[in-house]
Order: structure tokens, then sequence, then C-alpha cells
């Protein structure tokens, strides 16, 4: 009997990205405690932070949902024509109506687990 639950892939930024923000967040703080003038010192780690934790791609069966600092777009895998890396370390996602989307978090490599948990065909081999 299945549990009904569909498995959900998230790719995230890389680890350092994070400490070194949170770092630098905590560094700030003497700084701000100095002037409180320079307290908006402390926001620009804080900003990578958040970023850093928040901002990736979740892939399932329903399609993508790709995360941003600030916002999120989800896109069915109908709407997904095509998925490719560049030779940059990034992977994008080519859509229906010609848009071109960054797959934050998603290394090349794993492109084919991507599309294992959006229970999509891989029609050519991937290469990096």
């Amino acid at each position: 009997m299945s549990s009904g639950k569909s498995t959900v892939i998230r790719y995230r930024q890389a680890g350092p990205i994070a400490i070194a923000a949170a770092l630098a967040t905590v560094g700030s703080v003497p700084v701000a405690a100095e002037n409180p003038w320079l307290l908006f010192i402390g926001l620009i780690p804080l900003a990578v932070l958040v970023w850093a934790v928040r901002s990736g791609t979740d892939a399932g069966p329903q399609g993508l949902r790709v995360r941003a600092l600030l916002g999120s777009r989800r896109i069915a895998w109908p709407e997904v024509a095509e998925i490719a890396p560049n030779g940059r370390n990034r992977v994008f996602a080519l859509l229906t109506d010609g848009t071109v989307i960054r797959l934050t978090g998603v290394p090349p490599r794993a492109v084919p687990q991507l599309l294992k948990a959006g229970e999509q065909t891989l029609t050519t081999e991937i290469t990096e």
C-alpha cells in the first residue's frame, strides 16, 4: 500500500557561503555597536545569509519550485521544454514560452536525479 507521499528533492546553495555570511554578520556587531549609523553594515551579510539558506530549487512530480531571496516561482513540468547545464557549472530550464530560468543550487551532475524526482525522462546524455 502506497503512502501517497511524493518525493521532493531540494537543492540549495553551498554551505560555505552561509557560514561565511553568518561569520560576517556576527563580525559586524562590534562595528554597529560603536556607531548606530553603521548598523546597515550588518544588513549586507545578513541578506547574503538569508539568500544562501533560502534560495535553491525543489523538484518533484508536480514540477519545479525555484526560490530566490524574496520570492519563488512554481513551474509545472509541461511548461519545461528543456533542462540544460552550461559551461559555468549552472543549470537552466528553457520554458515553452521561451523564458530561460536558472535552477539555483542544481549542479550539472544532478540533472538526471532532478528529472527522476519529477518523473521525467532523460532524452540526451549529460556531459560536463
